[in-house]
């Protein structure tokens, strides 16, 4: 009798550990990701041509990366783990009692697709950024803090010489201090989040100690490189012609509002912005996993209520890597006992547990802390666009409400286009909703990313056969 098979999307921190734990017990991993190397966006690795001397100098927890990096090395060469690097899965298919068919494409130019059969699935697939519109934030030179960071951790390059990090969430801390750590002038940390926040959350935020150091160790990068920090503020807009000049920021009232005589000119070449991360959730919409608000549903085992379809990290609830890494093991271990018909055993990831508990305690109180202005769509101009793809301006989409009766972000979607185009409104969607007025809602798509037709074609052909 052949060995179970067990499909894992995503090789970040919650994928890897996942991967090793159920390796070591008799699983075979197919492990598939889209990116070239393991490591996902945390443990993001310079690309090995640029010949990096100290890698470690762009990481936390350097350690923990080479125990993963290793135990994962070492599965592949015995024969537990196969690792498939520029996979992107567009679409995990089941098959009823044969499992599931994960469906991907590969390579850079994601036309030429590729299957994996399995017995079970983990659902690790991380999350991507929340970025609100302001007027200029399509200007060249306007990039989201995480891709300022991969760009300094996969490339090795600075995504400009005098930088402003500005948006809420605790991401923008570690961009900063890297940029500036690197050589960038970082004018200012600007962050919404108001300091009276931090103190009503103290006890929940100093209950991970930890935590409370690793914050403490960039702001004091920080403040070795000389970078203001303005909490409480927020980016108005951002000028420039060709590209980005400088930014606007100004300070916030009690309400969420700009207050009056506080807006202030920073010069910058580059804006590295963000407002939050969201769960991916596409695959496990597109399987009927139950979604809880923005995150994937996952039991004590990490289990979804699909039966043979598990989810770890930040697709259940952004919360970083070192509770990526419990919910991984967790769900690791819960897999291949169920693959063996074994009732798991809890006392086998109990300190797991114990950490996924007061992390998922701890990013709550986080949540609570960071958030984007209650009113930023104020701010936001007719004329600026709010999607992209499509090149909706807001004021299509106000007018799309107060005269043409839009009551829901559908309607919206059906009068101005706005996420229709090739993100599908994956990243446009926060921003066309707070624009608008409307309740962000679930959206059930089909495939996770963009699809060639000729692939669908194929993929209905061999169905038929």
């Amino acid at each position: 009798m052949s060995e179970p098979t067990l499909a894992v999307i995503g090789a970040g921190p919650a994928g890897l550990a996942a991967a090793l734990a159920a390796a070591a017990r008799g699983v075979h991993v197919v492990l598939v990701d889209s990116a070239a190397e393991a490591g996902g966006q945390f443990y993001r690795q310079p690309a090995p041509g640029l010949g990096a001397r100290r890698p470690q100098a762009l990481h936390h927890q350097w350690r923990t990366w080479e125990r993963l990096r290793d135990g994962l090395d070492g599965h592949v060469r015995a024969g537990r783990v196969r690792h498939l690097t520029d996979h992107h899965v567009w679409f995990v298919e089941r098959r009823g009692a044969a499992g599931f068919t994960v469906h991907a494409l590969l390579g850079a130019g994601q036309e030429e697709p590729a299957e994996v059969r399995a017995d079970a699935v983990l659902l690790a697939t991380g999350g991507y950024e929340k970025v609100l519109p302001f007027p200029g934030w399509t200007l060249p030179g306007v990039v989201t803090a995480g891709g300022a960071q991969a760009m300094l951790k996969g490339g090795l390059v600075l995504p400009g010489r005098r930088v402003v990090v500005a948006g809420t969430g605790p991401l923008l801390l570690p961009v900063a201090a890297g940029l500036a750590t690197a050589g960038a002038t970082v004018a200012a940390l600007v962050d919404s989040a108001a300091p009276g926040a931090f103190l009503r959350r103290s006890r929940a935020l100093a209950a991970q100690p930890d935590k409370v150091a690793e914050g403490a160790l960039y702001a004091g990068q920080l403040a070795r490189h000389r970078v203001r920090t303005l909490l409480h503020h927020t980016v108005v807009e951002a000028h420039g012609t060709e590209r980005l000049e400088a930014v606007t920021v100004a300070a916030l009232d009690r309400d969420g509002r700009v207050r009056p005589g506080t807006p202030r000119r920073l010069d910058c070449d580059t804006l590295a912005v963000g407002h939050g991360m969201l769960p991916h959730t596409d695959l496990a919409d597109a399987l009927g996993c139950r979604v809880d608000g923005t995150d994937v549903y996952a039991d004590d085992e990490q289990r979804t209520d699909v039966p043979g379809v598990w989810a770890a990290g930040e697709t259940t609830g952004i919360g970083g890597s070192a509770l990526a890494l419990a919910e991984g093991h967790i769900a690791g271990r819960s897999i291949a006992a169920r693959l063996a018909g074994r009732e798991p055993d809890p006392r086998g990831w109990a300190a797991a547990a114990r950490t996924r508990a007061r992390l998922r305690a701890f990013f709550a109180a986080v949540d609570s802390v960071y958030a984007p202005p209650a009113h930023w769509a104020e701010q936001v101009t007719d004329e600026t666009v709010v999607c992209r793809c499509e090149e909706v301006p807001a004021g299509a989409v106000r007018e799309a409400v107060r005269e043409l009766g839009a009551g829901d972000l559908r309607t919206v979607k059906l009068l101005t286009r706005a996420g229709m185009g090739w993100c599908q409104g994956r990243m446009c969607g926060p921003g066309v909703a707070g624009v608008a007025g409307c309740a962000e809602t679930a959206v059930r798509r089909p495939f996770a990313r963009p699809v060639p037709l000729g692939v669908l074609a194929r993929a209905g052909e061999n169905e038929s056969r």
